[in-house]
C-alpha cells in the first residue's frame, strides 16, 4: 500500500511541488533577484510578442530596441525627475506630520487623533521613517538587483528558442519523470501569477493616471509624490484602495475642509467602479476574483511571511495554488 502510494502521480507530484518550495526558501536571500527577473521577462516577453505581431521584423531587434526604449526612459525619469519627487514626498511627509499634531476646530478629528496618540501612532511612524532611511542607504544593492535582473531578462528574451530547444532535451533524460512535473509547474505558474501580475501593473497604471487626473482638478499639491503612492499602492488588489485613501483625505482636509473630503471620497468610488466593473471582468479570469475575505486574509498572511513583496504576490501566488489544485468557478456567466 505504501509502494503504492509513493509512486502515484500524486504523491510524486506533491514530493516534488514541496522540495521546489523548500529549494526557493533556501534561496530566500536571492528572492528579489528571482522575482524581478521573472517579472520583467514576462512583461517584456509579452510586450515583445505584441510589437512583433504588429511590425514584422527580427525579434531578436525588436528585443533590444524595447530594452534601449526601457531603460532610456528610466534613466531619464531617474535623472530629470527624482530629484523633484523627493521634494514633493517630503513636503508630502511634513504636510501629514502637522496635521497629526496640530489642534483642529472638528471634535470628530480630535477624537481620532487622540485615539491614535493611544495606540502610540508615533511609534509607527517612526518606525516607518527607520524603514525608508534604511531603504535608502540600502539604494545601490536595490539597484545593483534591478540592473542583474534587467541583463538576466534581456538575455533570456534573446535566447528564448535556444533555451526552449535545450530544455527540452531533459524529456529524455534520467530525469525525465521529475523534469514533466516541474514542467507542468512552471506552466502553471506562468499561465497564473504572471497574467495576474500583468493585470495589477496594468490596473495599478490605469489607477494612478486617472487619480493623479482627479487629484489635478482639485488642486491637490505635490502630484508627483502622491501619484507615485497610489500606483505602488494599487499594486495591492483591494487593499491599496483602502490604504490610499487615507493619506487623500487627510490632505483634502487640510486643503479644503469637508467638501474637499467628499469629493476625493466621490473620485475613489468612480475609479473603484472603473477597477471593479470594467478592467477586473476583462484583465482578470473568474479564477482571481476572490471574495473580498479571502483577499485580505491573503494579503495579512503574505504580508506577515513575506513583507512587503507579500502584499504584491500574495494574490497571484494564491491563484497559482488555486490552480495547481484546480478549484475552478464551473458556475455559467
Amino acid at each position: 500500500m505504501i509502494n503504492k502510494l509513493m509512486q502515484s502521480s500524486g504523491f510524486k507530484r506533491i514530493s516534488i511541488f514541496v522540495i521546489i518550495a523548500l529549494v526557493l526558501y533556501a534561496m530566500r536571500s536571492m528572492i528579489n533577484l528571482i522575482l524581478l527577473t521573472f517579472i520583467f521577462t514576462f512583461l517584456m516577453d509579452r510586450l515583445v510578442q505584441f510589437i512583433e505581431k504588429k511590425i514584422p521584423i527580427n525579434r531578436r531587434l525588436i528585443v533590444v530596441i524595447s530594452y534601449a526604449c526601457i531603460v532610456g526612459l528610466l534613466s531619464y525619469c531617474v535623472v530629470m525627475y527624482l530629484p523633484m519627487i523627493i521634494q514633493e514626498i517630503t513636503a508630502l511627509i511634513k504636510q501629514l506630520t502637522a496635521f497629526y499634531t496640530s489642534k483642529h476646530d472638528n471634535i470628530i478629528l480630535n477624537y481620532i487623533v487622540k485615539r491614535m496618540e493611544e495606540v502610540k501612532i508615533s511609534s509607527y511612524l517612526e518606525q516607518g521613517f527607520t524603514f525608508l532611511i534604511k531603504y535608502f542607504t540600502d539604494i545601490s544593492s536595490v539597484t545593483l538587483q534591478v540592473l542583474l535582473a534587467l541583463l538576466l531578462s534581456i538575455f533570456c528574451l534573446l535566447e528564448k528558442p535556444r533555451l526552449i530547444e535545450f530544455t527540452k532535451k531533459f524529456r529524455t533524460s534520467k530525469i525525465a519523470s521529475i523534469y514533466e512535473e516541474v514542467e507542468f509547474f512552471a506552466r502553471k505558474f506562468v499561465g497564473t501569477f504572471g497574467k495576474v501580475i500583468e493585470a495589477q501593473l496594468i490596473i495599478a497604471i490605469v489607477n494612478c493616471i486617472l487619480t493623479t487626473i482627479f487629484l489635478w482638478i482639485l488642486d491637490f499639491p505635490q502630484l508627483g509624490g502622491l501619484s507615485i503612492m497610489i500606483f505602488i499602492l494599487g499594486l495591492i488588489p483591494v487593499a491599496g484602495v483602502i490604504i490610499s485613501l487615507i493619506p487623500l483625505v487627510i490632505i483634502a482636509y487640510s486643503i479644503g475642509g469637508i467638501m474637499k473630503v467628499l469629493y476625493v471620497g466621490i473620485a475613489i468610488m468612480i475609479i473603484h467602479a472603473i477597477e471593479a466593473y470594467i478592467l477586473n471582468p476583462n484583465l482578470m479570469s473568474s479564477k482571481t476574483n476572490l471574495p473580498v475575505f479571502y483577499t485580505f486574509i491573503v494579503l495579512i498572511f503574505s504580508e506577515h511571511f513575506f513583507g512587503v513583496w507579500g502584499l504584491i504576490i500574495g494574490i497571484p501566488v494564491f491563484v497559482f495554488l488555486l490552480d495547481v489544485l484546480e478549484v475552478t468557478d464551473h458556475k455559467k456567466v
